[in-house]
């Protein structure tokens, strides 16, 4: 009798065992699946409160809407500098620096804050144009550049600058920013 009851016992054991190792790969097998489906989704996040209208970013690239949007932000906080705001003008440009261009970028704008942080020298920029092409990631932006050494203007010329950036995942960050030559700026706009 006992052999039996153990035989029985062992058989219920064994059914309880194999239901159990099929629940498991069930749920690895899911798992996989919705991994699988999570990793090729494009994502999207939803950009609200300081823009005039809700804008989207999706991992499958860049709109000209949010391109346009954050290069005039850049462009205003690159170009719009004081003596005494420069440690936070410096910190928040690279902020937005790809990680590659990152070193090159820092040295840059050490050699600015050194030689600007003891003068009166203060810039400003107004943009007039702008042109984004999403494809190649890149941006112009044409405005009024104004230098000031205090509270007189020294120079006002118009400028074209141009960006170059990156888009990994959901991130744009900036590789290159330079001023376009003025024949290059008048045969592109």
């Amino acid at each position: 009798m006992d052999a039996h009851f153990a035989h029985s016992h062992g058989q219920k054991l064994l059914r309880q065992r194999n239901l159990l190792l099929l629940v498991v790969v069930s749920l690895v097998v899911l798992t996989g699946i919705l991994m699988g489906l999570v990793a090729s989704k494009d994502r999207e996040i939803v950009l609200q409160p300081i823009l005039s209208r809700p804008m989207t970013l999706s991992s499958s690239g860049v709109t000209t809407e949010y391109l346009e949007a954050t290069t005039r932000d850049t462009a205003y906080l690159i170009l719009n500098r004081s003596p005494s705001g420069l440690d936070y003008w410096m910190t928040n440009i690279l902020k937005i620096v790809s990680p590659d261009a990152y070193g090159a970028t820092k040295a840059q704008l050490v050699k600015i804050v050194t030689e600007q942080s003891n003068t009166d020298i203060a810039q400003s920029f107004l943009p007039t144009a702008m042109t984004v092409d999403p494809k190649t990631l890149t941006s112009r932006v044409t405005g009024d550049l104004r230098t000031f050494v205090g509270d007189q203007t020294i120079s006002n010329e118009t400028k074209t600058y141009v960006f170059v950036w990156r888009y990994s995942g959901v991130s744009l960050s900036l590789v290159r920013f330079g001023t376009v030559a003025p024949a290059q700026s008048s045969e592109n706009r």
